[in-house]
């Protein structure tokens, strides 16, 4: 289904809008990795879901997944439900076992849509801290929803520098949110 989505999406976006990826190459070849990027509307997922070259585990809020068809949607199109409110043991495990097992998992480390630039939220650091695994962060410009595709009619996204989260006290993890926070909110 991730593939059916990505194709039908593709040709919507080619006939609609263009998205230009930049720097590509800072993509690790092998091996699994957490993407990060600011939540400002729902195209940056469609966005990052059909540009980048392996699927993309997304971390969704659980309340997504209420209704049993869109439920059913989104887990055949690698969304995982997570409990904002009240996070249970599976939020780490199953964002861990999924990159451990070389997938890549998307979060948006705000833990929101915010029109404006949110505060980047601990658990990407920690979940690839785990994992044992880089965090990849990314910028999106463009058009957060289909209204705003009629006024930009072009997206970026650009592949900012890998880091690996080498020390795990809480200064040092501290500080490698600040730069996960620096890294996306550049535009």
């Amino acid at each position: 289904m991730y593939k059916l989505t990505a194709t039908l999406a593709k040709i919507i976006f080619f006939f609609i809008a263009k998205i230009e990826l930049r720097n590509t190459y800072k993509l690790p070849e092998n091996g699994g990795y957490v993407i990060t990027c600011a939540h400002r509307g729902w195209l940056e997922i469609i966005a990052l879901g059909i540009s980048l070259p392996r699927p993309i585990h997304f971390m969704a809020k659980k309340e997504l997944f209420r209704r049993k068809i869109i439920a059913s949607f989104l887990t055949s199109i690698k969304a995982f439900p997570i409990d904002r409110e009240n996070p249970s043991p599976s939020s780490i495990k199953t964002p861990v076992k999924l990159l451990k097992s070389g997938e890549i998992v998307g979060i948006f480390p705000s833990g929101t849509r915010a029109a404006e630039n949110a505060p980047v939220k601990r658990g990407a650091v920690t979940i690839a801290s785990l994992a044992k695994v880089p965090i990849v962060p990314i910028t999106y410009e463009g058009p957060a929803n289909l209204k705003d595709i009629w006024k930009y009619r072009k997206a970026t996204i650009t592949i900012g520098d890998p880091f690996i989260i080498e020390k795990t006290g809480k200064e040092e993890i501290s500080a490698y949110v600040e730069k996960l926070e620096r890294a996306i909110h550049l535009t």
